[in-house]
């Protein structure tokens, strides 16, 4: 039977690569043949999913991608050292609950700057000429959150509606350049953010208990969305652009 997810040889880049969906994704990708290009900030844990990785001819980069006038010469870097590209993976990205009234201006820079500044610009230099292959595909990590409101995430939530809305545009302008760009947008996921939620809720809270029962097919494993990217980063997904594919447990159903 034929696989129709084929990545052999293909050059990927992966930001947010050093752990969560990131990690997995990176980690997926080289069981399926990919080149994994992985870019974070932390160096040692960049080392640690480079030794997790299948297969040979990978690269790691340490990036602040909050620097984003940075990402310019962090992409020639990369084209120059590795070839052109086949794809990003945008998995870098933070959350932090804040209420309304306790969020500063400068605050909410930090936030949007790695959640969606800072796609945008990667975006922006990997679609200039000469440094992609026909066919490439993006995916941003996007969220449930850019549809779903909750208490303490009104900036989390724009920041990955921004992301949506960007990329339904950006669809359009690419789409000559045979480039495909699409968002998946998680639900509730067993990274550190589900264990950041429990901390503050508690397991057994009527929070948690509220949310199980929205999301009822339960807590996804960081597997589940790395499965839905290999599809969207694939060749196989080439008629698909300009959308976000949900992957919710069934969350934005009820």
């Amino acid at each position: 039977m034929e696989n129709i997810i084929n990545l052999e040889e293909r050059r990927i880049v992966v930001t947010g690569a050093s752990s969560g969906i990131g990690k997995d994704t990176a980690i997926l990708l080289s069981r399926m043949g990919a080149k994994l290009i992985l870019v974070a900030r932390r160096k040692e844990k960049l080392c640690e999913v480079m030794d997790s990785l299948s297969g040979e001819g990978h690269a790691f980069y340490c990036a602040d991608l909050r620097q984003i006038n940075e990402i310019e010469d962090l992409v020639k870097t990369i084209v120059s050292q590795q070839g052109k590209l086949d794809g990003l993976v945008y998995a870098a990205g933070v959350t932090t609950p804040i209420p309304l009234m306790h969020f500063k201006p400068e605050k909410v820079r930090d936030i949007f700057d790695i959640n969606f500044f800072g796609f945008f610009e990667m975006v922006r230099q990997m679609c200039k000429k000469g440094r992609f292959n026909e066919g490439m595909r993006i995916v941003g990590i996007s969220s449930t959150a850019a549809t779903i409101g909750n208490k303490t995430q009104s900036v989390y939530s724009a920041s990955k509606a921004a992301m949506d809305g960007a990329v339904r545009s950006i669809a359009k302008e690419v789409a000559d350049k045979k480039i495909c760009i699409n968002t998946v947008a998680p639900g509730m996921t067993a990274t550190d953010m589900y264990t950041g939620y429990l901390k503050q809720n508690g397991e057994v809270s009527d929070a948690n208990q509220k949310l199980l029962q929205r999301q009822y097919l339960g807590i996804a494993n960081t597997t589940d969305i790395a499965n839905a990217i290999a599809y969207l980063i694939s060749p196989a997904a080439r008629f698909i652009t300009g959308t976000s594919l949900l992957v919710d447990g069934g969350a934005t159903s009820s």
